[in-house]
Formats: C-alpha cells, sequence, structure tokens
C-alpha cells in the first residue's frame, strides 16, 4: 500500500526565516493575518517583529494572545469568535506547539463550524480550513509540519487528537535563532518530545521508506546535540540542529504515526497537568523497555543513529546502549518521576484506569510494535510513578 504523504506547502529553514512572512503571506495571496500566540511570545517581543515585517509591506493584522499550556476547547475558543467575527484570510501561528495547535483547531472551527469533538479521531479531517503559516519557538512538537492537532475537553479532561490534512498548515518558517532565549528546562522537555516523536516514528506498524529516512536524519541531528543545548543555550550550531531534527521528526510521525508513548502521555497531560515533552520523557525509557522484544532490529538501528551503537554491535547490545542512554538522558536533564513532579497517589490511584482507558481509546498504542493489554498500559503507568 502507498505511504500517504502531506507537507507544508513552503518550508523556508533556517536563521531568521521569520523574517520571510511577508514575502510568503503574499506568495499565498493572504493580506490579513490574525496572528495566534501567547503572552509570553508578546512579552519577549516575538509578535511585534513579525508584526513590523508585515507592516513594511502593508500587510496589517491582528492578534489573538490566549492561548494557554496544553490548549483546551475554553482556551481557543476566543479564537474562533475573533474568525467568524472577522474576514482574516490566514492564520499565522508563532510559539511553542500549543499556539500552533491553537491556531490549527481555530482555524477549522473557524471557518467549517461545530465544536471540536466533532474532529476527533476516529474522524480524518481532510476539509481545509484558513490557512495556517506556522512560526515555531521551540525545538519539539514538530506541529508546524504535522497534520494533528490535540485540544483538550475542559469538562471530561480528555486530550482530543484530531487528524487530517485539514490541520497541516500550508507554511512553515523555521528559525533556529527563535530558540535562543529558551531556558533550559523547556529545551530539555521540547528536546526529548522530538526525539520521542523520531524514535515512534520509525519503530511504528504504520513507518514507510519516506518517513523511516526523515525519523533517522531526525534521530542524528537530535542526540549529540540535545545536551548541548540543555547546557549551553547560546550554541547557535546545536539550535540549529535540533530545530531541524524537530521538524523532521515532525514530518516523519505526521506521515507514519506516534505510539504508545504517545498514547499514554496524553492522559498524564489532562490529569496532571504535566507539560505534554515532559510527561513522553518521563515515559520513553520505560515504554521502550516493554516493547523492543517488538522491533528488535528497529530499536537497534534507532540506537545506531543515535551514534550510541556502532554496526559491529549485535542488535541486543545496541538495544541495551539505547536504555541506557534514554535513562543517562532523563538523569541528565533532570527529567522527575511522576512522584517527584507533585502528584497525589491518591487521585493517581482514582484515575488510572480511566487513563488507561483513554490512551488506548487514542490509537496511538496499536501503532507500538507491541501492542499493549489494558493490564499492561496500567502496570506501565506503576512504573511511571517512581
Amino acid at each position: 500500500m502507498p505511504a500517504d504523504i502531506v507537507l507544508p506547502r513552503i518550508l523556508q529553514i533556517g536563521k531568521h526565516a521569520s523574517a520571510e512572512i511577508a514575502r510568503v503571506l503574499v506568495s499565498l495571496g493572504c493580506r490579513k493575518p490574525l496572528i495566534v500566540t501567547d503572552s509570553v511570545m508578546l512579552q519577549l517581543g516575538y509578535v511585534s517583529r513579525i508584526q513590523a515585517v508585515l507592516d513594511e509591506a502593508s500587510i496589517y493584522s491582528d492578534v489573538y494572545s490566549d492561548t494557554v499550556p496544553e490548549p483546551t476547547v475554553v482556551s481557543i475558543q476566543g479564537g474562533v469568535e475573533k474568525v467568524k467575527q472577522g474576514d482574516y484570510d490566514c492564520l499565522v501561528a508563532i510559539g511553542g506547539g500549543s499556539p500552533i495547535d491553537s491556531a490549527k483547531a481555530i482555524a477549522v472551527l473557524g471557518k467549517l463550524g461545530g465544536e471540536m469533538a466533532d474532529y476527533k479521531v476516529p474522524r480524518v479531517v481532510d476539509e481545509l480550513g484558513l490557512p495556517v503559516i506556522a512560526i515555531p519557538t521551540t525545538a519539539g512538537t514538530g506541529s508546524e509540519a504535522t497534520r494533528a492537532t490535540v485540544i483538550t475537553n475542559d469538562l471530561t479532561d480528555e486530550k482530543m487528537l484530531c487528524m487530517g490534512k485539514g490541520f497541516m498548515p500550508v507554511a512553515a518558517l523555521v528559525d533556529y535563532a527563535l530558540t535562543l532565549s529558551l531556558p533550559s528546562r523547556t529545551t530539555a522537555d521540547t528536546g526529548i518530545d522530538a526525539l520521542t516523536h523520531a524514535i515512534e516514528a520509525y519503530v511504528s506498524k504504520k513507518a514507510s521508506p519516506y518517513t523511516d529516512a526523515q525519523a533517522l536524519q531526525a534521530m542524528g541531528l537530535i542526540a549529540p546535540n540535545l545536551r548541548r543545548v540543555f547546557h549551553n543555550g547560546d550554541d547557535e550550531d546545536a539550535r540549529a540542529a535540533m530545530m531541524l531534527g524537530a521538524t523532521l521528526a515532525g514530518i516523519a510521525f505526521s506521515n507514519s504515526s506516534v505510539a504508545l508513548v504517545h498514547g499514554m502521555s496524553r492522559p498524564i497531560g489532562s490529569f496532571f497537568h504535566v507539560p505534554h515533552g515532559l510527561s513522553n520523557a518521563m515515559l520513553l525509557p520505560i515504554v521502550t523497555r516493554f516493547s523492543i522484544v517488538g522491533a528488535e532490529q528497529r530499536y537497534a538501528e534507532c540506537a545506531r543513529a543515535m551514534a550510541i551503537a556502532d554496526k559491529n554491535d549485535s542488535n541486543q547490545c545496541a538495544n541495551r546502549k539505547l536504555i541506557d542512554e534514554l535513562e543517562q538522558i532523563n538523569r541528565e536533564l533532570s527529567v522527575p518521576t511522576l512522584a517527584e513532579f507533585g502528584t497525589s497517589r491518591s487521585h493517581f490511584e482514582q484515575v488510572k484506569k480511566l487513563m488507561a482507558e483513554q490512551a488506548i481509546a487514542s490509537g496511538s498504542p496499536a501503532n507500538n510494535p507491541r501492542v499493549p493489554s489494558f493490564v499492561e498500559v496500567i502496570d506501565l503507568y506503576e512504573k511511571l510513578w517512581d
């Protein structure tokens, strides 16, 4: 069966790529953008810089800045109403994965109507909303190059995964200079998120030769540079490698799939408000150890792509090195256990079965090389605790 590959129509990659925003909008025939962002991007001056570039080209923009980390139906509603009441012809998303995911949802709901729950998996959303031009400011989610968005239902705490060509940005301006101001905690969490995307895309049952190439290249860029940017955020070469790696990892998983780590990660974010990248980091070594038996060759190739094993190592040896490396990354980057994060044990006991149900219902665990049972998902959550 042929692979279905979907990409942004325009990808600008490199230092100061974000300064191309006016030219890109003109090439797309867009003249009235709504900028979707958050308060941090306003405070850092990123939004005013983009607006200054647009003003010079006589392109005048409005701003919606009420997006939040781990976006919810409520947090995007103001943006949806703004789109419905205005005559915007595109959205410009500036920020990390949360503003970009928010913009994707706003673009679809604002044009097509309905409720966010109407668009969640298993529905595939190929209808087009307003065009989205994404400007990422973290090297992590890869949302600038994916046909997915995740929005939390405020009433049920369910993280709704929404998929389809309608959520793919039409353009992405991938400018690593925008990541130079990232604090080390955000750098670590988003970087491990990107590494997780690459590994899961490669071991996924939906992988293809195209996504394999993107995923392996992403691992080769991210693995040697993750510690470098954590310890020295001004290392431009490492920042550039991480930014490109994150985008390639996004392309890889968007055109194959994520798997068990992401399926289990979303409920952790919903119930305990753990940032998405951090919950992925907590899970990655545990889930990888569980999954290796289902794809020993593939996981060994991950270790080789990450340059922690070589071609002379047996698969078994390479996989031991992979687990050791993932655990060492978490130690060096100060990734906490769920207990250390401050989660209530009693709350955990109350919701762990519901978390397992939501993880399996998301569909992502079914893409894993070793598909877990309901009981095995609960057991993996238990291992995550301490």
